[in-house]
C-alpha cells in the first residue's frame, strides 16, 4: 500500500478551508480523512473514523480545547469540516474517571458537549479519540489488518508482521470500555505507534496529520507484505483452477438472480392488504469470486462472520451458499433460504438474553448469497444498499481467502457478533426510516428515449424504483439516461439499447435486467411508432412496420415478462401504454390506431393469463404528449409536421389545438402519464384489466 499524501494537495486544502474560516488542523484532518476514505482496502462506506484535537471559540468567545471527530452519517471519502463536529475536550476527559458508562448515556454526553447543537452526533468512538493524548488519530478496518487478526494466533501474527511498537488488544465492544482499554494500553506504552484490535480494526496516531496517516499506511503495507509472503506458495480459493467460462457464468447469473430475489422477498401486511417487500440485487461475477464460489471451502467460509463486526449491520454475519442446482430451482432455492431463516431464528433466541433490553428481531433472511459457478449476489432495499453490501462482501470473501491460506480464518463468536448486530444504538433507529412506494422494486420502460417513456421513468424513480430504460435509438436513450442520472441516483438507472421487434434483443434485455438488478416487478411496454396515411394510400410495408413495433414488440415484452414473473414468484405489474386512439381513432391514422388497439387487446389477454402469477395488467390511454426540448416526443417528430400542415398551424399552435379540444383545457405532460403508471403499478387497489385515460378529457375516448 502506498501513501497518497501530496504536499501540494495538502496546502490546497489549507488554503481552501482557510477561506471558509477553518483552521489548518481541521483542513489537514479533512484532507487525510479523504485520502483514507478513498481507499476501499482501508474503509468501506462510512466505516472508520478520524479526529484532531485543536482550539475553537465557544459562544462566549473563549478559546477552548476541542476534539473535532467524524460525525454520524458522514463518509471519510467525501467528508467536509461540517462532518467533523467540535466537542469540548475537558468534559470528555473527565468521563474517564467513571467506572462504567452506557452507550445511551455516552451519546447524551457527547451531544451535550457539542459546540454546535445542530452538528451531527459524534462517532461512538469519540471517547477513544479523546482519551488518546496525540493530536491526530486515525481508525480503519483495513483488509490486511483484519486478515491477520481473524486468526487463532492473530496477536502473534500482528506482532510478527508489525513489530513491537504496534500493540494488540482483544476484541472489545465499541464504546466506553474500549475507549478506556485503548487509553490504558497507550499510557502503559507511550512510545507505541499503533493499536490493533483483534477481529475489529486498527488505530494509528501522531502529533501531525501526515505522521498519523503515514503510520497507518506503513503498518497496513507491512501486513499486506507479510500475508503475501506467507501465502506465496499456497493456492488461494479465489484463484481459478481453469479458465472461467464467462458465457456460462453470465447465463447462470441471469437465471439464478430472479429465483434468488423471489425467495428473498417477504410478504407483509399493509392497510391495502398483503404486499411483497422486495430487494434489489447487485451481482459480482469477477473470475476470483466465481472461483471462490466453486471451492470446496466456499460453503464453510461464507457461513463464518465478517472481517470486522462493523460490517454485520450491512451484510449480516453469515452469508447464504447455494449450489448451482439450488440456485436454478425455485423450490430448492426457497428451501435453502428457509433453512437460513431457521438458523437465524435460533441464533437470535440463543443470544437475545445477552442484551440489557428486549431486542427486536431483524429480517431473518440473508442479505448476501454466494452461488456456485456464478459468484456473489448482494441485496438491499435499493441499488445503493445492495451495492454497499456487495462491496463489503467482495472484500470479505477475498480477505477470507487470504486468511484461509494464511492459516485458518476465525471469526467472532455468534454471541459477540449478535451484540454488534443488535447494538442498542442501532436498534433505536428501527422504524424511523421511510420506505418509498417502490422500495426494492425494479421497473422496465420500453421506448424510453421519447417524452412519455422518460416521464414514466422519472415518476417511477421518484417513487423509489430502480429503472431499466430501453430504446432502439442509442443516442436519444443516452440523453434520457444522463437526464435521469442527473435528477436521481445514477446507480438506479440502467440503459440498454434494444429492438423490441427482435426476440433475441428482448430476451437479452430481460437477462440484462436480471443480472444488473436481480429481476423486474413493473413492466411498461411503451415503445411505439406512427405513420400518417389514408387507408386508400397506405403502404403495406409501412403498415407492417407500425404493427411490428406496436404489436409484436408488446407481445415479445409480455412474453419475457411472464417468464420472469413466474421465476420470481412474487407477482408484479404490467402497464401497457396504449393510446386515446384505441377508443377514438383518427382519420389518416389507421396504422397507429389499429396497432394500439391490438396492443391494448394483448394487455387484456395478459390480465387474464397473468392473474395466476399475481400480476396485475392495466393500460394507460394518453393523448397529445409533446415533451420538451431535451426529450421531445418521437411520435410527434414523425406525425407533427403533417398535422401542422393539414391544420395550418405552427408548433405552438398545434399544442394549443390539442389543449383546447379537451374538456379540462389542459396540456398533458409526460409526467402525468408517469403518475398514472405509478398508480396502476402501486397495488394500492386490486385492479387489473382496467384502462386509465390521461388525455385531459376526450368524450369520444371515454372507455365504454
Amino acid at each position: 500500500m502506498k501513501s497518497r499524501w501530496n504536499d501540494a494537495e495538502a496546502a490546497e486544502y489549507v488554503t481552501r478551508y482557510a477561506a471558509q474560516g477553518e483552521n489548518e488542523d481541521v483542513a489537514l484532518r479533512t484532507y487525510t480523512s479523504r485520502i483514507v476514505g478513498a481507499d476501499p482496502a482501508l474503509v468501506l462506506h462510512g466505516g472508520g473514523n478520524t479526529s484532531v484535537k485543536t482550539r475553537a471559540r465557544n459562544v462566549l468567545g473563549e478559546e477552548i480545547d476541542v476534539l473535532c471527530v467524524k460525525g454520524s452519517g458522514w463518509d471519510l471519502a467525501t467528508i467536509e469540516p461540517a462532518g467533523l463536529p467540535a466537542v469540548d475536550m475537558q468534559p470528555l476527559l473527565a468521563l474517564r474517571r467513571l467506572a462504567e458508562l452506557s452507550d445511551e448515556e455516552m451519546v447524551d454526553q457527547l451531544r451535550s458537549k457539542l459546540l454546535n447543537a445542530k452538528a451531527p452526533t459524534p462517532s461512538v468512538e469519540t471517547l477513544l479519540h479523546a482519551f488518546l493524548p496525540t493530536k491526530f488519530v486515525d481508525h480503519t478496518h483495513a483488509d490486511a489488518i483484519c486478515v491477520l487478526t481473524n486468526q487463532p494466533n492473530g496477536a502473534e501474527l500482528v506482532r510478527e508482521a508489525l513489530g513491537p511498537k504496534v500493540l494488540v488488544l482483544p476484541w472489545i465492544m465499541p464504546g466506553f470500555p474500549l475507549a478506556v482499554a485503548v487509553a490504558d494500553a497507550f499510557d502503559a506504552n507511550p512510545d507505541c505507534e499503533g493499536i490493533c484490535l483483534l477481529k475489529h480494526g486498527h488505530f494509528t496516531f501522531g502529533d501531525d496529520a501526515r505522521t498519523s496517516y503515514e503510520r497507518m499506511i506503513a503498518q497496513v503495507d507491512a501486513a499486506e507484505r507479510f500475508a503475501a509472503e506467507r501465502t506465496a506458495t499456497r493456492t488461494l480459493v479465489t484463484v481459478p483452477a481453469a479458465p472461467i467460462d464467462r458465457t456460462g457464468v453470465t447465463s447462470l447469473a441471469a437465471v439464478a438472480a430472479p429465483i434468488l430475489r423471489g425467495a428473498l422477498a417477504t410478504e407483509v401486511d399493509t392497510v391495502w392488504g398483503p404486499q411483497q417487500r422486495r430487494r434489489v440485487v447487485d451481482w459480482r461475477g469477477d473470475d476470483d469470486l466465481v472461483a471462490f464460489s466453486t471451492s470446496d471451502r466456499a460453503r464453510a467460509l461464507v457461513e463464518l462472520g465478517p472481517l470486522t463486526p462493523d460490517h454485520v449491520i450491512r451484510t449480516k454475519g453469515r452469508y447464504l451458499y447455494l449450489s448451482r442446482e439450488e440456485a436454478t430451482d425455485g423450490v430448492k432455492c426457497r428451501a435453502a433460504v428457509e433453512r437460513y431463516v431457521q438458523w437465524y431464528r435460533r441464533y437470535f433466541e440463543d443470544a437475545r438474553d445477552r442484551m440489557a433490553f428486549e431486542p427486536t428481531m431483524l429480517d431473518p433472511k440473508p442479505v448476501v448469497a454466494v452461488i456456485e459457478g456464478a459468484g456473489l449476489f448482494a441485496t438491499g432495499a435499493n441499488a445503493k444498499a445492495a451495492g454497499i453490501a456487495a462491496d463489503i462482501a467482495q472484500h470479505t470473501l477475498r480477505g477470507k481467502a487470504i486468511g484461509e491460506a494464511l492459516g485458518r480464518y476465525e471469526d467472532l463468536s455468534e454471541g459477540e457478533l449478535f451484540e454488534m448486530e443488535y447494538w442498542s444504538l442501532e436498534q433505536a433507529k428501527l422504524g424511523k426510516a421511510s420506505h418509498p412506494l417502490f422500495a426494492g422494486q425494479v421497473a422496465l420502460v420500453t421506448g424510453a428515449a421519447g417524452a412519455i417513456g422518460c416521464g414514466i421513468a422519472e415518476a417511477l424513480l421518484a417513487n423509489g424504483a430502480a429503472v431499466v430504460v430501453t430504446d432502439l435509438d442509442a443516442a436519444r436513450l443516452e440523453t434520457v439516461r444522463a437526464r435521469l442520472a442527473g435528477r436521481f441516483a445514477a446507480r438506479d438507472v440502467l440503459a440498454v439499447t434494444a429492438d423490441v421487434t427482435s426476440a433475441t434483443d428482448v430476451a437479452r434485455l430481460f437477462a440484462d435486467a436480471a443480472r444488473h438488478f436481480g429481476g423486474l416487478d413493473i413492466v411498461v411496454p411503451n415503445a411505439g411508432i406512427a405513420h400518417v396515411s389514408t387507408l386508400e394510400d397506405m403502404d403495406p410495408e409501412r403498415f407492417d412496420r407500425v404493427l411490428d413495433v406496436n404489436v409484436n414488440g408488446t407481445l415479445l415484452v409480455l412474453r419475457e415478462a411472464a417468464r420472469l414473473f413466474r421465476a420470481q414468484g412474487t407477482g408484479g405489474a404490467v402497464v401497457v401504454q396504449a393510446s386515446k386512439n384505441v377508443f377514438a381513432p383518427g382519420a389518416s391514422f389507421g396504422a397507429y390506431s389499429a396497432s394500439k388497439a391490438a396492443a391494448a387487446q394483448l394487455g387484456k389477454i395478459a390480465a387474464l393469463e397473468f392473474a395466476e402469477l399475481g400480476v396485475r395488467v392495466n393500460s394507460v390511454n394518453a393523448d397529445a404528449v409533446f415533451g420538451d426540448d431535451e426529450v421531445p416526443s418521437g411520435l410527434w417528430d414523425m406525425v407533427g409536421p403533417e398535422r401542422m400542415k393539414s391544420r395550418g398551424l405552427d408548433p405552438e399552435g398545434l399544442r394549443n389545438y390539442y389543449r383546447e379540444r379537451s374538456l379540462l383545457k389542459t396540456e398533458v405532460r409526460p409526467r402525468h402519464v408517469g403518475e398514472a403508471v405509478v398508480f396502476l403499478a402501486s397495488g394500492l387497489t386490486p385492479t387489473t384489466g382496467a384502462v386509465l385515460p390521461v388525455d385531459g378529457g376526450i368524450p369520444e375516448a371515454f372507455p365504454r
